[in-house]
């Protein structure tokens, strides 16, 4: 499932399906057949102008992140708390031993506020090497360095460091929280990622309270044309499309609760 998983996304993510349809385009000229090589063409680049010049991403992503809106107020009292890995340049890290953070570094940063509020709680960090190659270290070794850099102490961490899917996050957890007793844990992850892992985590029977962070959209977003930030509006779309490519084959494999948990 995880080396199927990744091979979807290779060929299923909007890029690459737009490359696709330009091949066929290409394979249907040469071998003479043009009326098909114009459709494809057609396609590839209406593709490519919904990915890179119009908001429909930002849009998608704007209802993941809303379908989890992020509480108002701390909690009053706090004695654990999960968070997903998927923040740290794994890559990087190996290399260099490092601290290397990408765009989903709030996940960690909210963590560690939270973890200075309270400084009764346990944090356990759920995520391994999730490339094809697994030679790499996962987040929760990094955070092994993360957190006791800034004054927590790692007898504070519970190191969750085999998982390489969402799914496998749950599967993990349950039994480290188990082996721990600790229940009703605070679930910190991605806004847009919440629906998937909210779905995933209840149909293990896991009680969590959904902490949403890294916010890619201003919750306002409309559908439109947007020649400003091509680049951005195709990563946004990619992580839109992953998300919902996720929820729709977990719930299908019978993983998540429901196809869209809210």
């Amino acid at each position: 499932m995880f080396l199927f998983s990744k091979l979807v996304w290779v060929f299923g993510q909007p890029l690459s399906l737009a490359f696709f349809l330009a091949l066929f385009a290409f394979l249907a000229i040469v071998l003479g057949r043009g009326k098909f090589g114009a459709f494809f063409s057609a396609l590839a680049a209406l593709l490519l102008f919904v990915v890179l010049f119009t908001t429909t991403g930002n849009f998608l992503l704007q209802g993941l992140e809303t379908r989890f809106p992020k509480p108002d107020r701390d909690p009053d009292n706090l004695q654990c708390m999960i968070v997903l890995g998927g923040a740290f340049e794994n890559e990087v890290n190996t290399a260099k031993h490092g601290i290397e953070f990408n765009a989903a570094a709030d996940r960690f940063l909210e963590t560690l506020r939270l973890a200075q509020k309270y400084p009764q709680s346990r944090i356990l960090i759920s995520g391994g090497d999730g490339s094809l190659s697994g030679g790499y270290e996962g987040d929760a070794a990094a955070s092994a360095r993360f957190f006791p850099a800034f004054g927590i102490p790692r007898e504070r961490l519970v190191e969750e460091a085999t998982s390489r899917t969402t799914f496998e996050n749950a599967l993990n957890t349950k039994k480290l929280l188990e082996s721990q007793g600790l229940s009703n844990c605070l679930l910190i992850t991605s806004g847009y990622h919440m629906p998937r892992s909210v779905g995933i985590f209840r149909k293990q029977g896991i009680e969590i309270a959904p902490w949403p962070t890294d916010y890619r959209t201003d919750g306002k977003v409309t559908l439109g044309i947007d020649f400003t930030q091509p680049s951005l509006n195709a990563q946004n779309m990619a992580t839109a499309v992953r998300e919902w490519y996720g929820l729709v084959g977990y719930y299908f494999a019978g993983r998540t609760s429901e196809l869209y948990p809210g």
